[in-house]
């Protein structure tokens, strides 16, 4: 199978150098990498320019006349790739030299798989380990319950509470390229690795692997970083409906587009989450006959236990549902 890694780069010359290092290292070397760059105005263009030169692999780079931002510069660089499998590639981690031969493998052990992630370890700027991996961090938290939800095929399930799927770490099959772009316009909680994954994860099978096969470095300047398992979040106590309504719209519209069995069976499975979510969010606090009728008719439709997060289960959240206000945990 073709490769090709898609690298978006904006001034990127801290640490450029060694993500490029790593990809000259892969023992599975790239059938290409595409560079698109968002004007940078530092040394980037020059180290780009000079690595080039000496791979051993095609380089192909493009620089932006004007900035497109993370998310519009990612999609130009997927758009550009013609290899099978597409690696995403961020401009300031360092990949492990078997990561590329790893993620090619398991695409070819499982043909029904759509996307393939590894876990990271997550280091500082100056590559020392601060001592958690990515998937242990307090926002990921993929740990055995959610894997198993992967190999069970609902993948979905889990990534519609929160994204395990980090960019860097992700490739996928092309045949999914054209359901996932043009990628629309995110805000800050959702991003082009979480809109792809969602998308493939209704479509088709997400297969990860345990071990940690980059190096992603925790810096002030990162569009998106992750937190240590011991971060508490202010005014958390729950993460249901972690995704709101309006992004799920957004996969819905998607899904819409397509013709295929699949992508309408995607489709109702949204809507439904959909559903529910305006449900419990209408509950009425003072009319507990009214309310219990919703719960109940939630319940017996099996809409709570399609969306009960992996933490819960349907008959847990129709129980806290069905107490008065002041005893239930905010949603």
């Amino acid at each position: 199978m073709r490769l090709s890694v898609a690298m978006c780069t904006y001034n990127g010359a801290r640490y450029l150098r060694e993500q490029l290092a790593s990809l000259a290292a892969q023992t599975r070397l790239p059938d290409e990498l595409v560079v698109c760059d968002d004007c940078s105005s530092d040394e980037t263009r020059s180290l780009l320019e000079e690595f080039k030169a000496r791979a051993a692999f095609p380089v192909r780079l493009y620089f932006n006349e004007q900035n497109l931002r993370s998310s519009k510069n990612f999609e130009k660089a997927i758009r550009l790739c013609e290899g099978e499998l597409i690696a995403l590639c961020d401009q300031d981690d360092v990949w492990l030299p078997e990561k590329l031969e790893r993620t090619e493998a398991t695409f070819a052990a499982s043909p029904d798989v759509g996307l393939v992630f590894t876990d990271l370890e997550v280091v500082d700027e100056n590559l020392r380990p601060l001592g958690y991996r990515a998937w242990q961090s307090f926002w990921v938290d993929f740990g055995e319950r959610e894997q198993w939800l992967f190999e069970q095929g609902k993948a979905l399930d889990v990534l519609l509470t929160r994204n395990v799927v980090t960019g860097t770490a992700m490739a996928f099959r092309v045949q999914y390229r054209e359901l996932v772009l043009p990628l629309p316009e995110f805000d800050q909680h959702l991003i082009h690795d979480y809109w792809i994954a969602m998308l493939i994860a209704a479509v088709a099978r997400l297969a990860y692997i345990k071990t940690p096969l980059v190096k992603y470095r925790a810096h002030t300047g990162q569009v998106a970083g992750l937190v240590g398992p011991d971060y508490i979040a202010e005014g958390l106590n729950g993460r249901k409906f972690w995704v709101p309504n309006h992004r799920i719209e957004l996969l819905l519209e998607r899904f819409l587009e397509k013709n295929g069995s699949r992508y309408r069976a995607a489709a109702v499975g949204l809507k439904a989450r959909i559903r529910h979510q305006q449900v419990c969010d209408q509950l009425p606090d003072q009319k507990m006959a009214r309310r219990v009728l919703e719960v109940l008719r939630e319940l017996f439709a099996g809409r709570y236990h399609l969306c009960a997060p992996p933490e819960s289960n349907g008959w847990r959240d129709a129980a806290i549902d069905l107490l008065p206000y002041k005893f239930r945990s905010e949603r």
